[in-house]
């Protein structure tokens, strides 16, 4: 995610805290740092939210015109996602077209979203064939403090939430509010030594070796999984994260409602 890196003194430090079952913001391993959702952060957008996890800062907006469908799904809209890593979310960060990363982010959020079925995409069918609705999902980390998957994946949960179809401006009736189907939440779990912690801060991301984020429904279903970094999870580790992704999504829904 980034080109920093740590202090050799940081990393023992965050190393010696693991130990002693702590970390450098005084969480346990195991807790999610304080959590904020906004919506309706843009008026010229169908949905938007603001969401912060700790300092992590991330917005996201969606925009909806009517297109023509894919040839292999005539009969369902359109959803498509995009991040931007702008200059003023970290020192790190280049303008420019995305890069590797910022990809990754919109396909892993993208991902979550679309196994499932979050949004009840035939509804958006107009005319077989023809016309479909299309809805353009744009992110934007805004600060980076580590894991922008979960902070961007729960500002576009919240953003469709929060979004109607403008109908109106096309004449096709009245707005209608998107179709939504369940409330997926993403959790990132990161291993730092022999140590299993949630929600990384910026400094754990860089002395972790291993992260794995994980997308789960309503039901405690998994949607989505996604590996990074080069070190390697055990089998009770991978399931110990699962487990921790239901948990957490639970609490994370009642936040947003």
């Amino acid at each position: 995610m980034s080109k920093s890196v740590v202090s050799e003194i940081r990393r023992n430090h965050i190393n010696e805290l693991l130990r002693k079952g702590s970390r450098m913001d005084e969480r346990a391993p195991l807790d999610l740092r304080e959590i904020s959702v906004e919506t309706g952060v843009i008026d010229t957008a169908e949905g938007s939210a603001r969401v912060h996890y700790g300092q992590t800062e991330v917005i996201a907006g969606l925009k909806m015109a009517i297109g023509t469908p894919f040839p292999d799904t005539p009969n369902k809209g359109v959803l498509t996602t995009s991040m931007e890593l702008i200059p003023m979310a970290h020192p790190d960060f280049e303008s420019g077209p995305p890069g590797m990363d910022a990809i990754e982010l919109a396909r892993v959020v993208d991902r979550g979203i679309r196994e499932s079925g979050m949004v009840d995409v035939e509804s958006l069918c107009i005319t077989p064939g023809e016309a479909v609705w299309m809805c353009f999902i744009d992110i934007y980390a805004i600060n980076y403090d580590g894991n922008l998957f979960d902070a961007a994946a729960l500002a576009v949960v919240a953003a469709l939430k929060n979004a109607m179809v403008p109908a109106s401006n096309y004449d096709k009736g009245e707005d209608f509010p998107l179709p939504v189907t369940c409330v997926p939440i993403t959790m990132t779990a990161a291993k730092i030594e022999n140590t299993l912690i949630v929600d990384p801060t910026f400094d754990e991301e860089m002395v972790c070796s291993a992260r794995l984020t994980v997308t789960t429904d309503g039901n405690g279903d998994i949607r989505a999984m996604q590996k990074g970094k080069s070190g390697a999870f055990t089998v009770e580790e991978i399931s110990d994260i699962v487990d921790l992704a239901r948990e957490k999504g639970e609490e994370i829904r009642k936040i947003i409602g």
